[in-house]
């Protein structure tokens, strides 16, 4: 029988905003040096509030996400961007900032499933912007942790 995933038995998460947490557990193919295979991660999203609690465990973003996850973050804590989001290619997992008041209330949604073919689970929260920072330094501990890898071809894109 396996063991119920908790955040107890993960550990610290690597990256929280509001009551969203990713552990990160290493890149899909650590062998890997080019842009598209090099930089998908194996993480455990879990996302919980008011009786609901929702799990994703997969390879299901990518370095390149989270970096570009804390730059618009950056950008917010600034004053030079209004948004942030972790939109990865897949279905399973998006994470939306948007600034909410000029008094620095900044909206969060989750969107978060295991199946997204047959499931869709959002979650809403509201935090200080004085959350961006942590989420900044956190974004950048796991760009270090596992620097991006080759660069993107533009000229297919």
């Amino acid at each position: 029988m396996s063991q119920k995933t908790t955040p107890a038995n993960l550990g610290d998460p690597d990256l929280k905003v509001a009551g969203f947490q990713l552990w990160v557990h290493g890149r899909q193919f650590p062998d890997s040096t080019d842009y598209d295979d090099g930089n998908w991660l194996r993480v455990t999203a879990h996302c919980g509030a008011s009786g609901a609690s929702v799990w994703v465990q997969s390879a299901i973003l990518m370095v390149t996400d989270i970096s570009g996850f804390g730059t618009q973050c950056a950008a917010m804590l600034s004053g030079d961007g209004k948004s942030a989001a972790l939109d990865p290619f897949e279905p399973q997992l998006k994470v939306t900032l948007e600034t909410a008041s000029r008094l620095g209330h900044v909206r969060v949604q989750v969107e978060i499933t295991p199946d997204h073919l047959a499931q869709a689970h959002r979650f809403k929260f509201e935090v200080d912007q004085s959350f961006l920072p942590g989420i900044i330094q956190q974004c950048s501990a796991i760009v270090r942790e596992y620097p991006i890898r080759g660069t993107r071809d533009r000229k297919g894109v």
